[in-house]
């Protein structure tokens, strides 16, 4: 029997998302002027405040407030009308030390035989339905959000947008897990107020069915462009007028979207946040080189739809196991544990062995604080970092490393295919 699933995406703009933004907008400014940063940050915004706490050790020093403030301009928070803008909120540090206690378990004689910053589990996941191996339902929630943004900054078409906003699109799979239809598509955009509340709606829904998702529609693969018809499901705005929103609508935090920044429900999640933390909390990096591991596994042809676990001691190099599932969806005469088997020995999944292969220790983090972590495109793009005594340091930084299908002819090597 048919079944119906869904996944969900939310803005830049989101209180949650402005403060992921934030929080890694403090790790790649660590991280461009001491590699060796460790840091655990987070942020909490609200109506015309931000607060920053959290435990750094580092040998720079930044001017955090510019850092929070320059990253709420960029989303689009600059206007007082919105009770939360960049050039007037206060900025509250409460920033500390990190514990000794913490880092003699991470830091050792030789950086091969670092601890793992915490102990816990890490998934990664990977399936064909998509391009980009990621879960259909939650590609297009976040392609959604994307497209809503760029006519937000267009300021053209649509000229009316806030910039909190959230989607969720329901897909019709058959049997055998193909997607067959898009069953409905919700997305709720703040905006500007307006003197009648019933011709605003009628606009908004307007402008999203004929402005935003053809836009969308056209930028995807013709076997995905199949699958949108007219009887989809709107919900526009269901509730009614959205003009209060971002921070001081919902108070925000970091780390409180990780299905967003992962992959929309299916697969699984160990239940650590990524915003906020350097590379040696494998609550992160791990999760990193899962995603990579699943990714390459289907792209070789292991099988159709895979999920791969990691999971750790704080403090101990080595993990203490590597799980994987093929769903039944290996075309070899394989077991998932015998996959797991070669898993660990393509894979070195010791701490630095993931910072390392995926350049972590770069200033990569900001781009992944919205539209999910996980499915982007890997790019190096040039990046300026300035310090409050006036150095700056220009980089080009390699984004999504964990996206790279790098290890597909070691897959194959390793599985005979």
């Amino acid at each position: 029997m048919a079944y119906l699933f869904t996944s969900e995406s939310v803005s830049e703009g989101h209180p949650d998302k402005v403060a992921d933004q934030i929080s890694d907008a403090l790790i790649d400014n660590f991280l461009a002027f001491d590699t060796e940063s460790k840091v655990a940050c987070e942020t909490l915004v609200t109506t015309g405040q931000v607060v920053l706490a959290g435990e750094v050790k580092s040998t720079t020093y930044l001017d955090v407030q510019k850092i929070a403030r320059d990253t709420i301009n960029k989303i689009g928070y600059t206007k007082g009308e919105y009770m939360f803008d960049g050039n007037s909120c206060g900025v509250l540090s409460a920033i500390h030390e990190q514990s000794e206690d913490i880092n003699q378990g991470v830091d050792r004689g030789s950086k091969e035989e670092q601890g793992a910053g915490d102990q816990g589990m890490m998934f990664g996941y990977a399936t064909n339905e998509t391009e980009n191996f990621m879960p259909l339902a939650l590609d297009l929630s976040h392609r959604i959000l994307i497209e809503l943004a760029a006519l937000r900054r267009e300021n053209k078409d649509i000229t009316y947008l806030r910039p909190d906003s959230k989607s969720q699109v329901t897909i019709e799979y058959s049997d055998d897990n193909v997607p067959q239809r898009i069953d409905a598509i919700v997305v709720s955009t703040q905006h500007d107020d307006f003197d009648e509340d019933e011709a605003m709606l009628a606009k908004i829904r307007k402008d999203i069915v004929d402005i935003l998702i053809p836009r969308v529609v056209a930028k995807l693969p013709e076997a995905i462009q199949k699958l949108f018809n007219s009887d989809i499901k709107y919900h526009i705005n269901p509730t009614g007028k959205f003009v209060i929103g971002g921070p001081h609508g919902d108070t925000g935090l970091t780390g409180r979207k990780i299905i967003v920044d992962t992959y929309g429900g299916k697969g699984a999640h160990g239940g650590g946040a990524f915003s906020g933390k350097d590379p040696s909390k494998v609550d992160r990096s791990a999760a990193y080189a899962t995603r990579h591991i699943a990714k390459n596994l289907v792209a070789a042809g292991v099988a159709d739809e895979i999920l791969v676990q990691v999971s750790y001691a704080i403090g101990v190099v080595e993990p203490m196991g590597i799980f994987v599932d093929t769903y039944g969806t290996c075309p070899f005469n394989l077991t998932d544990g015998e996959i797991a088997e070669k898993v660990s020995e393509i894979f070195d999944m010791r701490p630095f062995a993931i910072e390392d292969r995926l350049k972590l220790r770069s200033p990569m983090y900001s781009e992944t604080a919205a539209y999910g972590h996980m499915g982007r495109t890997n790019r190096t793009v040039t990046k300026t970092f300035s310090q409050p005594n006036g150095n700056s340091k220009t980089l080009d930084v390699e984004l999504f490393t964990w996206e790279k299908l790098d290890y597909v002819d070691k897959v194959k090597t390793a599985f005979g295919l």
